[in-house]
Formats: C-alpha cells, sequence, structure tokens
C-alpha cells in the first residue's frame, strides 16, 4: 500500500481482517451520524470474503456487535465455492447452511445466492420436493467433485441417485448438465441480491454466493484442489475457455492468452466507461480531504508541565488529565473519540461516563444502579466514549475506524485507545500492522506499562516488550515517558504532526500505574524530549580524577536510575549524568538513517 498511497483505501493485511474491520468501521459510520458530525445514511460499507476466511476468529468474532446495532449500513458478501488451499472448507457439510445458522443467530438478513437461472426449469418441475431433497443431501466435498469433473459424472453420481431425478434430465445432453450453473456465476440473480441488500433495513446483510473455485479453468484446475497454485492454463484449455465463453479470438490468437477488447463503440466498453465516470475516475481513489485542525499550545497542559510538587501520581493519572484538558477544547474537543476495552475504572477514567457519555446505538433504556452517583454509568445515543467490552481486536478496529475518518468521511477524528499494554500489539499485532498501512492516525496508549506494575496480577500481565514489537511498523512513532510534562510534550507534538501537518503515522505511548512526585519540566528539553532523550540531572563537578559514568532511564525504570545515581556517589564516590530515554526506537530510527545517508553519501 506505501508504493501506492492515494490508491489503497483498505488493504486488510491478513485474512479475518478485513470482516471485523468492515464492521467497526460501518459501526462508526453511525456513531458520526448519531452525533450529528456527518450525515452517513446513504453510504455502506462492503466486504468482500472467502468462505474458508471465515474460520478465522476475527471474521464471525463482531458480528453479534453488527445485529445488536442494527446496522443496516453493512453488507457482507462471502464467495461460498466450497474450497481452501488445500482442500473442501467443509467436505463432510454444508458451509452456507452453516454460515447462515451463525449470521441469523446474530441477527443479520440473510441472502442465499446458490442456484443459477440454468437450475429454474427443473426447480419448477419438483412438484414433489425430490430434487431439493437431493441438494440438501449432498455435502460440499460432493459438489465440489461435480464441478471438477464433467456432465456425464453428474447426471450419474447426483441426478442419477432417484430414478425420479434422472427421468428428470433424461433429454438434457451431458453439455446440458454441465451448464447448470450456481448462484455467484449467475449476473441476473447476483445483481437481484445486491438489489435486495441495498433496499433492506433494519439488520446489516449478508449474501452467502455459491460458486466454483477456478470457474472457467477447466481441466486446468476447475473445482479441484490444485487450483489455487495453478499459475497458467495449458493450450487446450484455453481454447475451451475461448468456446465457453464465447470470445472472438482464432486459435492461434487464443494460445497467447491475449486481451481481448469488444470495441470502443461496443456496449459493454460504454457501459464501464459511464459507470467509471458517474464514480469519480477509473481508478479507486483515497482522498485526504480533511482540514487540518487547529491544535491546542502547550501551555494548555501547563497543569502537567508544573509538576506535581509533593503529590504523587501515574503518569496513567497524568494522560487522563490530558485527554480531559483536550475533551474540553472549543476546537477539537468533539473530536476526540476515547476507546477503552473495559478497562475504564481501572485507568481512573470513569468520570467520562457522565461527562461525554457512553456511545449507544439504542442510548439507554434501563436506569443503571448506580444512577444516584456521580460518575453513573450513563450511555447515549450521541455519547462520545467507545466502550467496547473485552475485545481488544475489536477496539483495535473501532480505532482504525476513527483513525482512518479523515480519508474516509473527510472528517479527521482524534482516537485514544487506551488498555493493558500486555495486552496490545502482542495481542492484535496483525492489526497494528494494518493500521501503518491504511495509514492510521490516532493515539495507542498502553497502561500498566514495565514490568514492575502489575505483580499481583502475575507475570502474564507484566509488560516489558511492547516497545519492542511497536519498532517494527515503520509508521508507528513510540514512547515510553516517565513523567507527566513529557507526556504532555509528546501528546501535544503528535497532535501537531498528525492533525495540523497532516502526517500519515501513529502513536504508540507506554503509561503506568505508579505513584511518585512529578517534577516541572526542566528548560530547553524539549527538544530532547521529542528526540527521544534529554539529560535530567547533571553530576556534580569533581575532581578531574573522579570517575563519572552516564545512566540512561526510559519510563518505569529512570526513577531506579536516580536512585542508582545517588547511591554511586554516596557509597563509591562515582559521579553519574542521568539521562530519560523517552524513546529508544525513534533514537534507533534517526541512527538508522544517519548510517545509511552516510553510506549513500561517502563523500
Amino acid at each position: 500500500p506505501w508504493l501506492m498511497p492515494d490508491f489503497w483505501q483498505f488493504p486488510t493485511v491478513s485474512m479475518g481482517l478485513g470482516p471485523i474491520q468492515a464492521i467497526y468501521q460501518a459501526r462508526f459510520m453511525r456513531y458520526l451520524q448519531h452525533r450529528e458530525m456527518i450525515p452517513t445514511e446513504e453510504r455502506k460499507v462492503w466486504a468482500f470474503i472467502g468462505d474458508g476466511e471465515m474460520d478465522e476468529p476475527e471474521s464471525l468474532g463482531a458480528i453479534g456487535l453488527a445485529g445488536r446495532d442494527q446496522l443496516d449500513n453493512l453488507v457482507f458478501v462471502v464467495n461460498c465455492n466450497l474450497q481452501r488451499l488445500d482442500g473442501p472448507v467443509r467436505g463432510n457439510g454444508k458451509i452456507i447452511q452453516e454460515l447462515e445458522g451463525e449470521f441469523r443467530g446474530a441477527g443479520w438478513n440473510v441472502i442465499k445466492l446458490i442456484w443459477g437461472s440454468y437450475w429454474d426449469p427443473l426447480l419448477m418441475r419438483d412438484t414433489k420436493g425430490l430434487l431439493k431433497q437431493r441438494m440438501e443431501e449432498a455435502v460440499d466435498g460432493e459438489y465440489q467433485a461435480f464441478k471438477s469433473k464433467d456432465g456425464a459424472f453428474v447426471r450419474e453420481r447426483f441426478f442419477g441417485k432417484y430414478p425420479e431425478l434422472a427421468e428428470m434430465v433424461a433429454n438434457m445432453t451431458d453439455e446440458d448438465i454441465w451448464r447448470l450453473n450456481r448462484g455467484g456465476h449467475d449476473p441476473h440473480k447476483v445483481y437481484a441480491a445486491y438489489a435486495a441488500a441495498v433496499a433492506h433495513t433494519g439488520q446489516p446483510t449478508v449474501i452467502l454466493a455459491k460458486t466454483v473455485k477456478g470457474y472457467g479453468m477447466g481441466e486446468s484446475g476447475e473445482g479441484q484442489n490444485i487450483t489455487h497454485q495453478q499459475k497458467k492454463m495449458a493450450g487446450d484449455s484455453l481454447i475451451a475457455f475461448r468456446d465457453r465463453f464465447r470470445i472472438p479470438l482464432s486459435d492461434e490468437q487464443v494460445v497467447q492468452a491475449p486481451f481481448y477488447h469488444p470495441g470502443e463503440n461496443s456496449p459493454e466498453i460504454k457501459y464501464l466507461k459511464e459507470r467509471r465516470q458517474a464514480l469519480g475516475g477509473y481508478l479507486p481513489v483515497r482522498r485526504d480531504q480533511a482540514e487540518p485542525l487547529e491544535i491546542p499550545p502547550l501551555s494548555s497542559f501547563q497543569s502537567q508541565l508544573d509538576g506535581t510538587g509533593d503529590r504523587q501520581v501515574s503518569t496513567t493519572m497524568a494522560f487522563v488529565r490530558i485527554l480531559s484538558t483536550l475533551v474540553r477544547d472549543k476546537q477539537i474537543g468533539s473530536r476526540v473519540v476515547p476507546i477503552v476495552p473495559d478497562e475504564c475504572r481501572t485507568f481512573g477514567m470513569e468520570g467520562m461516563f457522565r461527562q461525554l457519555g457512553i456511545y449507544s446505538a439504542k442510548g439507554q433504556l434501563y436506569e443503571p444502579e448506580d444512577s444516584d452517583q456521580l460518575m453513573y454509568y450513563r450511555e447515549d445515543k450521541k455519547g462520545q466514549v467507545l466502550q467496547e467490552g473485552i475485545t481488544e481486536a475489536g477496539a483495535m478496529s473501532s480505532w482504525i475506524a476513527a483513525a482512518t475518518a479523515y480519508a474516509n468521511h473527510g472528517k479527521a477524528m482524534i482516537p485514544f485507545y487506551i488498555f493493558y499494554s500486555m495486552f496490545g500489539l502482542q495481542r492484535i499485532g496483525d492489526l497494528a500492522w494494518a493500521a501503518g498501512d491504511i495509514q492510521a492516525r490516532g493515539f495507542l496508549i498502553g497502561g500498566t506499562a514495565g514490568r514492575t506494575t502489575l505483580a499481583g496480577e502475575g507475570l502474564q500481565h507484566q509488560d516489558g516488550h511492547s516497545l519492542l514489537l511497536a519498532s517494527a511498523i515503520p509508521n508507528c512513532v513510540s514512547y515510553d515517558p516517565a513523567y507527566g510534562y513529557e507526556l504532555a510534550v509528546i501528546i501535544r507534538d503528535g497532535l501537531r504532526r498528525m492533525f495540523s501537518d497532516r502526517e500519515n503515522i501513529y502513536y504508540y505511548i507506554t503509561v503506568m500505574n505508579e505513584n511518585y512526585a512529578h517534577p516541572a519540566i526542566p528548560e530547553e528539553t524539549e527538544t530532547g524530549i521529542l528526540k527521544g532523550m534529554y539529560r535530567i540531572r547533571t553530576a556534580h563537578r569533581g575532581r578531574k580524577a573522579t570517575p563519572r559514568v552516564q545512566l540512561l532511564g526510559s519510563g518505569s525504570i529512570l526513577r531506579e536510575s536516580l536512585a542508582a545515581a545517588d547511591l554511586l556517589e554516596e557509597d563509591f564516590g562515582v559521579q553519574a549524568d542521568v539521562w530519560s530515554v523517552t524513546s529508544m526506537n525513534e533514537l534507533s530510527r534517526e541512527g538508522r538513517d544517519v548510517e545509511r545517508w552516510n553510506m549513500l553519501h561517502p563523500e
């Protein structure tokens, strides 16, 4: 996608990520509509998926959300060709029936596009339902075999099971039987299914379209287990393809596999050009038309810059105060989208329940049990907080939808997704990579960071490596601050870079829940904070012979570095300068950039 940044609107990276992102994109459109930020009533999100891909947990994991929120702006089209790379999706079963049950149970409108028009005369003659019975009896492994063989095989194995069915097709040639098509290859029925999906209201829609993998390849791979690995078709198969689809090419021409053009004045070309012009051009375009935002000055976060005095707070609480300042800002406050996977109270954000409201497509149909309290659980159709529940993949997909609103909706939103850092990049690494490819802009906040802050919950909750994972994503800018003023400088500069200068980057910032006093910002340290390193303590000048060391600390370990400096001086007479390393990753990237530049400019 980075080679064509103005083309790829939804690069979905890995299988399963397309379906879950489509659901949260549709939900975020509804969120924007309900908050009266933009009209989205006439727009829909379409997701085109394979039946094998539906085994990915992310593919079905969020369909309940779409059903509950009645996202009739969402359409799934599942290509049910019955095959995976190695073999059948459900050789001993029926994937379409299985998926129908899943989606209907989740509250979706299900359209089954199974049989093509050539079957209609036979179905009309099936007055006793025997043909339908045979269709239900055959499992997907059999249907794959029917299309990998020929009409004679289908006559014997499908219709031949019952004499009445064999008699039904007695006057049909083997070629006629072979021509009996599946719904996903019938343009009339595909059009009818799409029209029904567009017209349906009150539910999301899924179209389960039965197709043939390798359709048109004939003996070279149609309906065969080897189809996915086939790279080319043999000459005889090309000629059969030409005859099947009536392409006006000679035998000599067809073996060269040329592109066929029916002529500029042909109805097909005229239609294609008309449609592309109506859609805005011959290629899809990713548009970045959102206006730059007016970012508040650093002085807006003065309480963080001044330090806490004797009060002890965590960087998590410092972040919450920065976030509270932002949501009150008259210029950008409404653009801020706090996203939490069921951990508001953990991070001290429950005050936003009442202040901003929790978004719910249905509002609040009940009186919460804590309604008599100041910070009660308030759901609202115009709520600003996205409370996603215990779903890291869902919350990340929600964040991606908000982080790409500048391109998809022409309106820049500022999402902050805060989570246990151990349950972030490690859990949803491919979605984090997808966020890079889709050119997301926003903040990921990794709470309870460092291996010192959640010992009571076991090692599985202790994160010491999320920043290493962040370093692998080229456009993820990551920081590990120790003090509130560092956090304020970093967030304010991130806002400037992403929403004023409109850089295609996103931020990952760790925060901790350890409480300690935060000093005021030292003079002339802002540049060093952003570059990734600045000296926070300078050792006293001693005699020339006095040993002197440099101590580097980042995030949760910085205070230990300061304590180590005291110990070295008091117990061993060693002087120590202490440096706060706010971003090992930014320093590393700058170093690699310098090395590369020097290599390319040896002079």
